[in-house]
């Protein structure tokens, strides 16, 4: 069947991923079976079963731009090359795909969080669950990188290598309190980018003179200190919750302030949540180099929970990654980034109005939808 032309970008932008099977083993193009799973994925697959039962059905469909010279493989084959595919050569590829997609935007929210891939354990073997650090561009809506941490180590190592793969000049960087370090500041600094560091007793004494000045500060009406202030009230499903932001450019009482790079600014949050007559009142304390404007320390602290409520929230509902057991080889890793692969894709299009899951479903029925995706 003769090839209808069309600019597939994917392809021009993991082609370059070399195969790492032996010349004997190659009975199908690695592009191919890349490209297969992410269609079958666009249009809802969770499975290595799943992807060869996809690309039996849309064989004549997959045939107009892929090779396909064996036919569709198995799914032990999909397994097998997943499972040795190179997890840094995949997110090299991935990130510098991702970056072609991206709108340069001033000021743009990236939040860092990690998350577990709860059943990719293997006890048997002694093998944890693989944790995995994402970045996501709040504001595109778009993962932009995402590392394995070892499992000999934690996030606080694996953070500053996804720093520094990412482009972020002039974004600003949230993170929770297990990346308010003093080396991770430091290298969001050199990327010519900004932080909003959360602060917690992970860091006792800094912590406690934050909390102590500011809450000092707030009771005394900020009567000595310059600050900002701005306050947002949600009401949703029987909830009220209102937040107060408050932040200072007062720093110079801090005694290791040299040791923060960057560090201009010190910001609370009070968040007063009202459910159905129940009152419960939490304080939240950061280290920012930001000006002390509260409008934009509360876009980035709100904006860090995004990563929180979109992207594990639909990795989970709408791809089922705490339920996948896929543990050979580097195949969790891989199917993590190929999840990501999709949900930037399914962001990024704008033709449908609906969700991730409802454009899935689109995907699945239309065909010419399906190919549009592909052209991101």
């Amino acid at each position: 069947m003769p090839h209808a032309p069309h600019p597939i970008s994917l392809i021009q932008h993991f082609s370059v991923i070399v195969d790492p099977r032996i010349e004997r083993g190659k009975e199908h193009r690695l592009i191919d079976v890349i490209l297969i799973a992410l269609c079958a994925m666009l249009c809802g697959a969770e499975t290595f079963v799943d992807f060869e039962d996809f690309g039996r059905a849309k064989y004549e469909w997959l045939a107009t731009f892929l090779a396909l010279h064996n036919g569709i493989p198995s799914h032990d084959t999909f397994g097998r090359i997943f499972a040795l595919l190179d997890p840094a050569q995949f997110g090299e590829c991935f990130r510098n795909w991702t970056q072609s997609l991206r709108t340069a935007i001033s000021g743009e929210i990236v939040a860092i969080d990690g998350k577990t891939l709860r059943r990719s354990h293997d006890r048997a073997h002694g093998k944890k669950a693989i944790h995995m650090v994402s970045a996501w561009a709040r504001e595109n809506g778009v993962v932009l990188g995402q590392i394995k941490v070892d499992e000999k180590s934690n996030e606080i190592t694996a953070i500053p290598e996804l720093l520094r793969a990412l482009e972020l000049a002039g974004c600003i960087v949230t993170i929770d309190a297990m990346g308010c370090q003093k080396k991770i500041a430091t290298e969001i600094c050199n990327a010519d980018a900004d932080y909003v560091l959360a602060l917690k007793g992970n860091h006792e004494t800094i912590y406690d003179e934050v909390k102590t000045y500011l809450e000092d500060a707030q009771a005394k009406g900020f009567a000595k200190v310059p600050f900002t202030h701005l306050e947002t009230i949600e009401k949703e499903h029987g909830r009220i919750e209102t937040r107060r932001y408050w932040i200072t450019g007062e720093v110079d009482w801090m005694a290791d302030r040299p040791e923060w790079e960057g560090l201009k600014s010190i910001g609370m949050v009070e968040s007063v949540r009202d459910i159905e007559g129940k009152v419960t009142t939490e304080r939240r304390f950061f280290l920012c180099s930001i000006p002390a404007e509260a409008a934009t320390f509360a876009r980035a602290v709100r904006g860090h929970w995004a990563i929180e409520n979109t992207l594990h929230w639909s990795l989970d509902v709408s791809f089922g990654e705490d339920q996948c057991r896929v543990r050979a080889g580097y195949a969790a890793e891989n199917l993590a980034l190929l999840r990501h692969m999709t949900i930037n894709i399914l962001k990024a299009d704008t033709t449908k109005k609906r969700g991730i899951k409802g454009k899935q479903k689109n995907a699945a029925w239309d065909m010419p939808y399906l190919l549009s995706l592909l052209r991101f």
